[in-house]
């Protein structure tokens, strides 16, 4: 279990994609994701990553041993182990992370925020990739409405800069839409997406 980090948002992020990934049917790592291009375990690469991502930068650590946008397939170990060493770096960092401070090195353009909207961004990659892994897998949504609605406002400033790289072009909100919906759409993702496969 990785230390508390003291930013909420991303806490609760960080239990959503090891919870997801933990409960991930063994034959099912093959399996379609709502990321076109990649299956089951390639988007788990992809956000393990991105948390070691966020810990390089913060630190200066050694980052990822593959390019988290280029996931091989194979992984380097157990899933959830591996996601666990992922989160925990990124839990670390962020937790040592001065909340004063002006800014922070994050490696989501421009590559410096503020701290709380870093953990935010942070916060958005694990949470939407734990929602990805857990509709390809026949789990319930990790996305609660009040996770989702704390990860709007991150995604309203911060996803039109990597639009056509990181997310998809924003689908349009529908009437009845929740926030999870609405965080979904924005970020280019249908909310009744299902397996085709």
């Amino acid at each position: 279990m990785s230390q508390n980090t003291g930013w909420d948002l991303l806490d609760a992020s960080h239990e959503a994609l090891r919870t997801t990934v933990g409960n991930v049917p063994a034959e099912a790592w093959g399996r379609p994701t709502p990321c076109s291009q990649w299956n089951v375990t390639q988007v788990l690469q992809h956000a393990a990553g991105d948390q070691i991502g966020y810990a390089a930068f913060l630190t200066g650590e050694p980052g990822p041993d593959e390019n988290p946008f280029a996931p091989s397939g194979t992984l380097a170990g157990e899933p959830l182990a591996v996601v666990e060493n992922a989160i925990e770096r990124s839990a670390k960092a962020w937790a040592g992370v001065d909340r004063q401070a002006a800014e922070v090195s994050v490696p989501m353009p421009p590559n410096k925020m503020t701290p709380a909207l870093g953990a935010g961004a942070c916060a958005l990659d694990a949470a939407v990739h734990a929602w990805d892994i857990a509709v390809a897998t026949g789990q319930p949504s990790p996305l609660t409405p009040e996770l989702a609605a704390g990860l709007l406002p991150v995604a309203r400033q911060t996803a039109e800069i990597v639009r056509g790289f990181a997310y998809a072009d924003a689908l349009e909100p529908q009437p009845g839409d929740d926030e999870v919906a609405q965080l979904l759409r924005y970020l280019g993702r249908d909310p009744h997406w299902t397996p085709t496969a």
